[in-house]
């Protein structure tokens, strides 16, 4: 991601989230129900459950409404089966889209976001037609300025934690790269040398960004609003620089 650019763009996707808190709760636990019954319903034991709580917590989702939630997904309680589905596409001047549901009903998810992108300047790709774009990673990036934060101090301790990169931004802010299996060693690394990232999470992180403006910029926000808006979407990422 272009470094001039990076950290605003993190602090208007940051905003854009925070406004969408309403749906937080809904996501987190199809998150924890398919992780718990992909992976079992003890977080010690699976990561992405332990993963899937932090954001639960984030949002102050009830312990006890985390716990019922995995012991549907467990098999002690009836629920709802939920599953993964990705959908790749193109937004507004070839931007790249990719769109993660968590649904319990296929055709419902698919016939939404179709329309939801050809309503609104995109096109419904097939599967790969824009994955090979992004990365699957850890992400952490700190805001330019952060107190205590120097990019010798950042690099030191990710490193020694088994982070990939770090990357010193143009606008003075410093991002941190892992794999996925590594995010939560990094993460606790960190918060132990007292380096707190503004920004934490498991991601889709563009490979390369396409610049939109003025009319453009306002069309491909207004197509992710849209997307990002439906019920069974649990996450959009995109190499859109707004």
């Amino acid at each position: 991601m272009a470094g001039h650019s990076k950290w605003a763009n993190i602090q208007h996707r940051k905003g854009r989230q925070d406004e969408k808190r309403g749906k937080a709760w809904t996501r987190v636990i199809r998150e924890i129900m398919v992780a718990a019954r992909q992976g079992g319903g003890d977080p010690a034991a699976n990561p992405r459950l332990r993963l899937a709580i932090d954001k639960a917590k984030a949002v102050n989702l009830p312990a006890d409404t985390i716990k019922r939630n995995i012991d549907k997904a467990t098999g002690n309680l009836e629920g709802v089966n939920y599953e993964e589905i990705r959908y790749e596409g193109y937004g507004i001047g070839g931007a790249a889209i990719i769109v993660d549901c968590m649904t319990d009903n296929r055709v419902r998810t698919v016939a939404e976001v179709r329309h939801a992108f050809s309503k609104h300047g995109g096109n419904l790709g097939t599967e790969g037609s824009v994955a090979f774009q992004f990365k699957h990673c850890g992400q952490f990036v700190f805001a330019p300025g952060a107190p205590g934060v120097t990019e010798d101090k950042v690099m030191e301790v990710a490193l020694e934690a088994g982070a990939e990169d770090v990357i010193a931004g143009d606008d003075g802010s410093i991002e941190v790269l892992c794999a996925p299996a590594e995010f939560e060693a990094v993460k606790a690394a960190l918060a132990a040398a007292g380096l707190n990232a503004e920004l934490a999470e498991v991601t889709m992180r563009a490979e390369n960004t396409v610049a939109l403006a003025g009319d453009d910029a306002e069309r491909m926000q207004k197509l992710l609003d849209v997307i990002e808006d439906l019920d069974d979407v649990q996450g959009v990422y995109h190499n859109a620089e707004l």
